[in-house]
């Protein structure tokens, strides 16, 4: 395979994992961004999206040379987008090369011996350095070469290095490398598709998510469910899914919008019927779902639930025979998830814990962020589910990483929501404005989609359920449970605890977990 030399401003078709190769740029990385231990590899922007991305160089082709190869092979609307924005951008480039070179020619024609004795000025200025000659006289030294103007560097960088210098007889042979064995060292940095378009003019280190840990025992992987991915095409497995709660029906239903194979069960076999009619099969028992299917999905409310699930009659486990597959996406405690996957392992299945992290509205949208730990290659296998589904995935590592972290999240969420009511009730106590009061924090640096919902719950008194308390309270008394084992404090946790009881105690259970504001007001 010939050798094919990249440099940044190069345009190119980048390949990160099971995603198609998408067009892009290499770029210079933020400064503050480290560049991952392992293997060459070249900082890309996408185009047609706002992501970024480390790309191993085996994984990355010059675009003139393969862009008929490419555009045959993928024909998505997104796809398409993103090789016409390529084309504006190679327009853009040659318009201004020839622009630039029509102003100097006018210049030149223009100028006469006045221009001349200008032009020879004005080279005294830029050309180089004054030397004297053998006779004394003085001389100019030619220029050196050297990095184009500020202003002109993005464009020059495609013409020259990508439009001249590449041409096919530099990359015959070229063959993507299988990423099937990568450096576990090699980390993807992604960033997540902004919603508004002028969330680009942020500093890319500031939307960057970072994904390396120090800790040996867990490696960390993002994908994000589109950044490169414009169609998502569906795995030919069998997905089952057990569970149609907020959470579950969501997810559910965005399976079935992809593509995906489904077949559901649900302890209420009422709510299965709406996905019928969709096209779902209809498991009769937990065990039959397994059976019918190669990787099964759960998501039920808490652990008590989840291993009645998995243990008891016709349950999960009776299904389970060598090559099964089984995904705990339940928020539950990390001896629960190690429980589950010991028995599901046991008999012979693989065993992945993906709980997520948002809510129904998010789960609707096919916006959540999955947090998964566990078999390596299941997380792969179930790529096509998590794009479905989520906005993002990570990969944690081993079995149990996934449940720590997703009570952290929930316990800082469940937190953050008690303090918000705890404020709106003591704007109110103390005569203050509590629209005002949110007004203000909209427009500070705790502005969020999350706070202003929330709080607009609360003032209209809508407090149908997005997350139930009673599952937030639950999380919350887990995390605490968990800096226990470990002897670390969490007073803020236990104190937030200790509303949200007070407002389950209200019968604020079934109601959404804004309707912590109750327990402050009775």
């Amino acid at each position: 395979m010939a050798t094919v030399h990249l440099r940044i401003g190069d345009l190119v078709w980048g390949k990160l994992g099971r995603y198609p190769p998408w067009p892009g740029k290499i770029v210079s990385p933020p400064k503050d961004l480290k560049k991952p231990r392992g293997k060459k590899c070249f900082f890309v922007k996408f185009f047609g999206t706002e992501d970024h991305a480390w790309i191993k160089v085996e994984q990355l082709k010059p675009y003139h040379p393969h862009k008929e190869e490419m555009i045959k092979i993928n024909k998505g609307k997104r796809f398409q987008q993103a090789v016409d924005a390529v084309e504006e951008f190679i327009k853009k480039v040659k318009a201004k090369e020839q622009a630039l070179h029509s102003l100097a020619e006018d210049k030149n024609r223009s100028g006469g011996d006045k221009g001349k004795a200008n032009t020879t000025e004005r080279g005294r200025k830029n050309s180089g350095k004054k030397v004297k000659s053998r006779g004394g006289k003085e001389e100019m030294t030619p220029r050196k070469r050297g990095r184009p103007p500020k202003e002109d560097k993005e464009l020059t960088h495609a013409a020259s290095s990508t439009v001249s210098r590449m041409g096919p007889g530099t990359v015959s042979g070229f063959k993507w490398q299988s990423q099937v064995n990568d450096d576990p060292q090699f980390h993807h940095f992604l960033l997540s598709q902004s919603e508004k378009p002028g969330s680009s003019l942020e500093p890319i280190s500031k939307r960057l998510k970072i994904l390396e840990e120090d800790t040996r025992s867990t490696s960390i992987q993002a994908a994000d469910s589109t950044a490169i991915n414009g169609n998502i095409i569906p795995t030919d497995k069998r997905i089952g899914f057990l569970g149609l709660g907020l959470m579950g029906s969501g997810i559910v239903a965005n399976l079935l919008k992809m593509g995906h194979i489904v077949t559901v069960w649900n302890r209420t076999a009422e709510k299965c019927d709406l996905f019928i009619q969709e096209g779902a099969r209809l498991g009769r028992t937990p065990a039959e779902v397994v059976s019918m299917c190669d990787i099964t999905f759960s998501c039920v409310s808490d652990p008590k639930a989840a291993k009645d699930l998995v243990l008891g009659p016709s349950g999960v486990l009776q299904g389970i025979r060598p090559g099964k597959c089984y995904v705990e996406m339940s928020t539950v405690d990390p001896e629960t998830v190690v429980e589950l996957s010991q028995v599901i392992t046991s008999r012979g299945g693989r065993f992945l814990e993906a709980p997520v992290s948002g809510s129904q509205q998010l789960s609707n949208e096919g916006m959540l962020v999955i947090l998964a730990a566990g078999d390596r290659s299941l997380y792969e296998d179930c790529s096509s589910c998590f794009q479905a589904m989520g906005k993002s995935s990570f990969f944690l590592g081993e079995v149990g990483n996934a449940a720590k972290m997703m009570l952290i999240l929930n316990m800082v969420h469940g937190s953050f929501m008690a303090t918000i009511a705890e404020g709106l009730t003591l704007a109110q106590a103390t005569g203050q404005s509590q629209q005002t009061f949110l007004d203000i924090l909209s427009q500070g640096q705790m502005a969020s989609t999350f706070l202003d919902q929330k709080c607009q719950n609360v003032l209209q008194g809508n407090f149908k359920p997005d997350y139930y308390l009673k599952h937030i309270q639950k999380d919350l008394r887990l995390a605490i449970a968990m800096g226990d084992s470990v002897n670390h404090p969490t007073p803020m946790a236990a104190a937030a605890n200790e509303v949200y009881k007070r407002a389950k105690a209200l019968d604020q259970s079934d109601n959404d977990m804004s309707a912590v504001y109750r327990a402050y007001i009775h």
